[in-house]
């Protein structure tokens, strides 16, 4: 492929109210662009289980190939994004959480506490970040090179991986 639709969903009780001081989407639109990305699809939603849910489904039922969500990923009890996920994958890949955890907790013992799910609905591929703008830019940094190879295998390109 040669441009990489994203779209980023950012989680936020206090964000959804003012979505201007959104500090994730100047940061996510810079680092995409080293892969042709560009971000199609943005939101700033409270942390509300269903309509995360909802957002997602719709999201990944449009033109887009990525769908990152920023924020609702810890242990607070309004932290949910994870387990919204996890309800509209039609599968996990764990591999890209343990990347991301292994390169964060080079920088943070307190990565360990992230919740953060990979995964694929309906072709796109979806991956949580935490909501701290810092943690997105770290973690974004170090996956970006992998994306364009994983929606090209979920679009079904047939060659093999190690070529």
């Amino acid at each position: 492929m040669s441009e990489y639709k994203f779209a980023l969903l950012v989680l936020s009780d206090s964000r959804s109210k003012e979505p201007s001081k959104d500090k994730v989407k100047p940061i996510f639109e810079e680092i995409i662009k080293k892969i042709d990305g560009k971000l199609v699809l943005y939101d700033v939603i409270p942390d509300e289980f269903e309509l995360i849910k909802k957002r997602l489904i719709e999201f990944s039922e449009k033109d887009v190939d990525v769908i990152i969500t920023s924020g609702g990923t810890g242990l607070y009890p309004r932290d949910v994004t994870p387990d919204a996920t996890k309800e509209v994958l039609d599968f996990e890949i764990p591999s890209i959480v343990n990347a991301i955890l292994f390169e964060a907790l080079k920088k943070t013992k307190r990565a360990m506490l992230t919740r953060i799910v990979a995964g694929a609905r309906n072709r796109r591929l979806i991956i949580n970040l935490p909501g701290s703008p810092k943690a997105v830019k770290e973690d974004l940094e170090f996956i970006i090179d992998v994306i364009p190879h994983a929606v090209d295998k979920l679009k079904g390109d047939p060659t093999p991986c190690g070529l």
